[in-house]
């Protein structure tokens, strides 16, 4: 078997090489279980039936997919892009069957959306709510996750769009995306926090006291680390990490440790009697959220009629931000 192809495929290459619904379940099965013995047993085939139904496949494509191995198979660059797509298309049949039972029960179809957390606690829910006033059976499904893993499954297929930022390791001309804003930030601890009543909170006494920060990596961690470097001093070095919300709020509010999240989540979820927002020696922020939806993919009927609010909502919000500019004036 060769590993590499002179001959380029054609548009059509799947019917020439009649792909059936079988070799996606067995890729991603393959994928999943990496060994062929488990993924057969998995899709209800016997090994030879699955090993003959892979070969005969990479025999009409002319390259290998999967490398073998004493432990199983693995995956090679051709390999991994044939289950990309794989569990994109089998993700889209599912959906298909919740779309089409939605209309036969009279709704207004469905739109699965990823977010960010800061624009899922003001923006989506209010666009979620003016469609509803419309369509109130739109079925709508709304994941929550930091963008670094919703682009990746938008790209998949299991979201009809995204409001995240696009990762610096994809790439980006697969996508549509429209700037929504920056995300604001701030420190918050407990109500009664030794600092809860400082005027000017100095980072010298934030690094003192522990923190709950996001995984590293993620941009507000990041933003952290660097307004301290920013300033001369050591990162927090005492630190628990944990990127669920609710978890870190009930840490912070059972101890002396410290947070930074969105100023909107904050203000949604952090209650004056049980927790206190610290100054900052300057405005925090992180790089712009957007929406963000892939090129060459129609969206259902419901996920536009959300698209479509959400679009008219940020041109609102761009108005009264041009309005208090003025005003400011």
């Amino acid at each position: 078997m060769k590993s590499r192809s002179s001959v380029l495929l054609p548009a059509d290459w799947f019917l020439k090489v009649r792909l059936k619904f079988r070799h996606l379940q067995l890729f991603v099965a393959l994928d999943e279980c990496r060994n062929l013995h488990r993924a057969a047993e998995r899709l209800g085939m016997s090994q030879p039936a699955a090993s003959k139904l892979l070969g005969d496949l990479e025999t009409l494509l002319g390259v290998s997919l999967f490398e073998r191995h004493s432990r199983g198979v693995t995956p090679n660059w051709y390999g991994e892009s044939l289950i990309r797509h794989a569990r994109g298309m089998l993700t889209s049949l599912h959906q298909v069957s919740e779309e089409i039972n939605a209309l036969n029960e009279g709704n207004a179809g469905m739109a699965s959306i990823g977010t960010v957390l800061a624009p899922a606690v003001t923006l989506l829910a209010t666009a979620v709510e003016r469609v509803h006033r419309d369509a109130p059976h739109l079925k709508v499904n709304i994941d929550v996750d930091v963008s670094r893993n919703l682009v990746p499954r938008l790209r998949d297929g299991e979201f009809d769009f995204a409001i995240a930022r696009i990762p610096g390791d994809m790439p980006a001309g697969d996508f549509v995306f429209e700037e929504i804003s920056e995300e604001a930030l701030c420190f918050v601890c407990r109500a009664d926090h030794p600092l809860s009543n400082s005027p000017a909170a100095p980072l010298e006494a934030l690094q003192d006291y522990p923190w709950v920060l996001q995984p590293t990596g993620s941009l507000m961690r990041q933003r952290v680390e660097h307004l301290f470097l920013h300033y001369g001093l050591a990162p927090p070095q005492r630190i628990i990490n944990t990127a669920d919300i609710y978890m870190t709020l009930a840490m912070v509010g059972k101890s002396d440790a410290i947070t930074v999240t969105s100023r909107e989540v904050a203000e949604l979820l952090c209650s004056p009697s049980r927790f206190a927002i610290l100054p900052s020696p300057e405005t925090l922020s992180v790089q712009p959220f957007g929406l963000i939806s892939l090129r060459e993919r129609r969206m259902s009927p419901g996920a536009a009629k959300v698209m479509t609010t959400l679009h008219q909502m940020i041109r609102e919000r761009r108005m009264h931000a041009d309005l208090s500019k003025s005003g400011d004036g």
